[in-house]
């Protein structure tokens, strides 16, 4: 009961962010009716390929970390996390939520789960911080580059080596982990404190987080070789973001150079993270459109082409993580069976190991 009450309030932040957004929404889809179909339809291909490549990018870090899950479910997943991340902010943790739901549920280590979410995120941020950098260089060689992209782009540094050093720690130490996110968690607390007259985050699970999230970052730190696939796969999903917008310049008919590509999809992406509002809504559209025009692309067709990429980026993006939050709050046939099949494992692991002694 308390599950379909969640889920239901979940649809209706997403009816009422649509809403909201009505304006919008109906702009973009005015826009889309203006392009070439044909290039439109490769569009949402390269969508559909950009959302099964981050299910793969999670797959593989699910195996890191000692985890083996569909890419199916995992695409689903980062579609409802997604989802609750932009009509429900809160720093990522409503998003992180899915997973260690979904990990209760099918018989996996929470925080695992969570920290193979957290897992993404960094390699995700390494990528974007490599396109990033090429963008910028190119603004900088075309007397383009702003105090404000940089300072997005030192934010979006700082993140990553914040998440890096966490995730390091781990690798280590899950005292030290546990130790490092009780102090972050103490301090979230004293900030949060004068607003909700309560404490935000429980200071021992906290801790007792880190212990089992470093028990998966132990088994990634025996395969640093496997690493690679993740940052590989992190770089292939930018690449399908960048296919779409490439479609989108093709579906109004702009001639495209790839320098305006790499360095338009750069401050479009550095926005969307680094945005005081939830996947850079406004922000992204207002820097990606004036980006691209102080790149000799009419203001207007750079406007059209800006729009009809977040419609797919964003608005299509989040329909599929409204469909997905009702799939995944919604009991699996063979959750039973998963958890069933690990206990049987766990078991007989134990058995294996009482044998040896």
């Amino acid at each position: 009961m308390i599950r379909r009450i969640i889920l239901l309030l979940l649809v209706s932040l997403g009816i009422f962010f649509i809403l909201s957004r009505q304006t919008d929404a109906e702009q973009i889809i005015n826009t889309l009716q203006q392009g070439d179909w044909r290039w439109l339809i490769l569009g949402l291909l390269a969508h559909l390929a950009y959302m099964l490549n981050i299910g793969a990018s999670l797959k593989a870090i699910y195996r890191l970390l000692g985890m083996e899950e569909k890419i199916e479910r995992l695409t689903l997943l980062a579609a409802a996390a997604n989802f609750i991340i932009v009509v429900a902010p809160s720093a990522g943790i409503g998003g992180l939520a899915i997973f260690a739901a979904d990990a209760q549920k099918r018989g996996h280590s929470t925080g695992r789960a969570t920290t193979a979410a957290v897992v993404y995120v960094f390699f995700d941020y390494l990528a974007a911080l490599l396109i990033v950098l090429l963008g910028l260089i190119i603004l900088f060689r075309r007397n383009q580059l702003h105090s404000g992209e940089i300072s997005a782009a030192l934010i979006l540094l700082v993140m990553a080596i914040g998440l890096g050093s966490l995730l390091y720690l781990g690798m280590n130490s899950g005292e030290r982990l546990g130790s490092a996110l009780t102090r972050i968690g103490a301090l979230a607390n004293r900030i949060a404190r004068p607003f909700i007259n309560r404490e935000y985050f429980n200071l021992n699970r906290a801790y007792e987080f880190g212990l089992d999230a470093a028990e998966g970052l132990r088994l990634a730190r025996g395969s640093l070789k496997s690493l690679g696939l993740p940052l590989l796969l992190g770089l292939s999903t930018k690449a399908f973001m960048m296919a779409i917008l490439l479609f989108m310049f093709l579906a109004f008919g702009q001639p495209l150079a790839m320098d305006i590509l790499i360095a338009g999809f750069s401050i479009g992406y550095l926005f969307t993270i680094v945005s005081p509002t939830p996947s850079g809504v406004g922000f992204v559209e207002t820097a990606m459109t004036l980006a691209l025009n102080s790149m000799r692309v009419p203001i207007a067709t750079a406007a059209l082409i800006v729009l009809s990429y977040r419609g797919f980026t964003l608005w299509l993006t989040m329909l599929y993580g409204m469909i997905a939050i009702r799939w995944v709050g919604r009991p699996a046939e063979n959750d039973v069976l998963a958890k069933d099949e690990s206990i049987t494992t766990h078991s007989e692991t134990h058995d294996i190991h009482d044998k040896r002694l």
